[in-house]
C-alpha cells in the first residue's frame, strides 16, 4: 500500500526527543504513537503546524484502536485520490504532502498508486457490469477519468 512508502521528515528529531529511534515510515505504529504523545513546543512553528494537520488529518477518528485501525492509511489514501481528482499531478501532490505535512514521498511511488488504482476502478467496473449494476459503472467510469485526467469528478445526478 502506499502509506507504507510514505516517510516522516521529522522524524529523526522526534525520535531525539522521545529517545529511541522511529522507524521512518509516517504510518508504522510506533511514530504514530509517538506523534500522539511529543511535546510540540520543542519543534519550530513549521514542523509544528505540520505535525499538527498530520495529527488532524490521519489521526482523528473515534475508533477505540487508534491510531492502529487502519483509519490513518485510509485517509492518507483518500488524500492522494482526493489531490489527484482537484487536479494536482504526482509530483505537485508529493510536494503538497511534503509542505502540509512532513511526509516524504516519491512521486513515481504516487504515478505507481495512481496506476493501480485506475486498474482497480476497471476490475470494480466490470463486476458492476456483469451485475447490471450501470449506476455503479457510471460512478467508477467518472472517477477513472477524473484520476487520469486530474480532473474534478462530477456526478450527472
Amino acid at each position: 500500500m502506499i502509506a507504507s512508502r510514505a516517510r516522516l521528515r521529522y522524524s529523526r528529531q522526534i525520535g531525539k526527543l522521545i529517545g529511541f529511534r522511529l522507524p521512518e515510515g509516517a504510518f508504522h505504529g510506533a511514530t504514530l504513537e509517538a506523534l500522539l504523545s511529543v511535546p510540540y513546543d520543542s519543534f519550530d512553528r513549521s514542523t509544528r503546524e505540520q505535525i499538527v494537520a498530520f495529527i488532524k488529518s490521519f489521526l482523528s477518528c473515534k475508533c477505540q484502536e487508534n491510531p492502529f485501525c487502519g483509519c490513518p492509511e485510509r485517509k492518507f489514501v483518500k488524500e492522494i485520490i482526493e489531490l489527484r481528482e482537484s487536479g494536482l499531478d504526482h509530483i505537485q501532490i508529493s510536494q503538497y504532502l511534503r509542505d502540509e505535512f512532513g511526509i516524504e514521498i516519491y512521486p513515481a511511488d504516487i504515478l505507481s498508486y495512481l496506476e493501480e488504482s485506475v486498474h482497480l476502478l476497471e476490475a470494480i467496473q466490470d463486476i458492476a457490469d456483469q451485475f447490471h449494476v450501470p449506476r455503479m459503472q457510471e460512478l467508477v467510469e467518472l472517477h477513472i477519468r477524473a484520476i487520469e485526467k486530474g480532473t474534478p469528478v462530477i456526478s450527472e445526478s
